[in-house]
């Protein structure tokens, strides 16, 4: 099946690129036919003024109508007649300015040298004038088709290209959501039993340590069953003390990770409200302290910290672990980007999906140093 996906790209490339060369080189051809016809019309009008030179010179000769048509019908082409005996130039479908102006008029003439050879008006094997012409209005807008062609051509395929990225992102979303809706939903049928067991455990006089850390842990799943259950539709924010918010899921954490891990929590006395959803704030900051030991290898420093601005309340998450190059800062937060040979590279992206989707609020990297460790920073907005 991909296969032969991948095979109908490729023909659709390959079919694209023959239709784009067929047409540059039909416009190729075309442009050349023009300038040649360009050439005959302008060859029949020297022809034209030998014609008129040579009854001017003969008294009483009469003057060819035909050649008057042909010099007067002349109104397209742009030309300078350079008349050699008097030394005078005379200029037909150009600006006068360029006629009055010996630079422009140079520059003119170059120009016309470089798109046709001149031409010889001559009579009885003397040369009586020069006429130079360049190409009419017509063959210069054809010049920039294929510059146009090509141009609206890339447009088309960049449309196209953004439009299959952006459904192929949207079916992906719609495809994980709808996953974690039903790990919820199959995580919550033996999260019923287990909170059945409990009781069943408390009359049976087994020791109520065991049994409160068994009833946190129901609760955390409960919390991950809500998390997952809340993926792909708008979650409720509320407002709440983003200091104990932090402080909840900084506790569950550093209690339930290695003790090679040392935590460290900085966070003010004064609470700081922000409008938030605390299950998905607290899986945010899980996402990050679970990356951070990661790049660890389990074993080093996590420190926590809030900070906060006139519009901004800052928590800042660092550890120790390898450390980040500064073209990875923007990349970990892309889906499926990870270093892990396990992983799917879910958490940071769905992390920056949280924060700056639901929460309207910011999160990136804000500083890393190889070999040292990374500061990942969450900016939400505070109450004005």
């Amino acid at each position: 099946m991909l296969r032969n996906k991948s095979l109908s790209r490729w023909g659709f490339i390959l079919a694209s690129l023959i239709v784009i060369s067929l047409i540059l080189w039909n416009t190729y051809i075309f442009f050349n036919q023009l300038k040649e016809n360009e050439r005959t019309k302008m060859e029949i009008w020297a022809v034209a003024q030998e014609e008129l030179a040579q009854s001017q010179d003969v008294e009483g000769s009469p003057i060819s109508e035909t050649a008057l048509t042909i010099i007067r019908n002349n109104g397209t082409t742009p030309m300078i007649l350079h008349t050699l005996k008097e030394d005078n130039y005379e200029g037909r479908n150009i600006d006068e300015k360029i006629l009055n102006n010996e630079a422009a008029l140079k520059r003119k003439i170059k120009q016309f040298v470089s798109e046709y050879d001149p031409l010889e008006v001559k009579y009885k094997d003397q040369v009586l004038s020069v006429i130079y012409f360049g190409n009419s209005p017509l063959i210069n807008k054809l010049k920039y088709y294929p510059a146009a062609l090509i141009l609206i051509i890339f447009l088309f395929i960049l449309a196209v290209y953004l439009f299959y990225k952006t459904s192929k992102s949207s079916e992906q979303n719609r495809l994980w959501a709808g996953m974690a809706k039903e790990t919820a939903h199959q995580i919550g049928t033996p999260l019923s039993s287990l909170v059945g067991w409990t009781e069943i455990l408390k009359s049976e006089n087994v020791n109520p340590e065991y049994i409160s850390e068994m009833e946190k842990d129901i609760s955390r799943l409960e919390t991950i069953t809500d998390r997952f259950s809340k993926i792909g539709s708008v979650p409720k924010l509320e407002q709440h003390d983003l200091v104990e918010e932090t402080k909840a899921t900084f506790y569950y954490l550093q209690k339930r990770t290695s003790k090679l891990i040392n935590f460290q929590l900085n966070v003010p006395e004064t609470p700081i409200y922000v409008e938030i959803n605390p299950q998905l704030f607290s899986w945010t900051v899980e996402n990050l302290v679970k990356n951070g030991i990661d790049a660890m290898k389990g074993k080093g420093k996590i420190t926590i910290a809030i900070e906060q601005n006139s519009k901004y309340a800052k928590v800042l998450i660092s550890d120790t672990g390898k450390g980040l190059t500064k073209s990875e800062f923007k990349k970990i937060f892309t889906p499926g980007h990870t270093t892990k040979k396990r992983g799917w590279g879910l958490g940071l992206s769905l992390a920056k999906r949280i924060i700056e989707e639901y929460h309207n609020g910011k999160i990136k990297v804000l500083k890393s140093v190889v070999g040292e460790g990374t500061t990942v920073e969450i900016s939400l907005k505070t109450e004005s």
